[in-house]
């Protein structure tokens, strides 16, 4: 269920950062002085960071950890893991 809601979440983020609907126009300003396109392209890319450290925590491949821990333990040694 994890799994899913991440691929979910990612494939949402690459749709919505082909923002379209701001091409045309530097109106409404938000906050009196940053045009709409720049201001939500500064709340996609909080929302994207957000995502990268849920990816980080939550899905990253644990079995990658052990084997760099192993060759950290033993250089030069080739590790076989099955």
């Amino acid at each position: 269920m994890k799994r899913l809601v991440m691929i979910i979440a990612a494939v949402a983020l690459y749709v919505l950062h082909q923002d379209f609907w701001f091409w045309r126009t530097a109106k409404p300003l938000i906050l009196g002085f940053l045009p709409i396109g720049i201001a939500y392209h500064a709340g996609y890319t909080i929302a994207v960071s957000v995502l990268m450290w849920a990816l980080v925590t939550y899905a990253w491949p644990g079995h990658l950890e052990e084997i760099a821990e192993d060759l950290a333990a033993s250089p030069g040694e080739e590790v076989r893991r099955p």
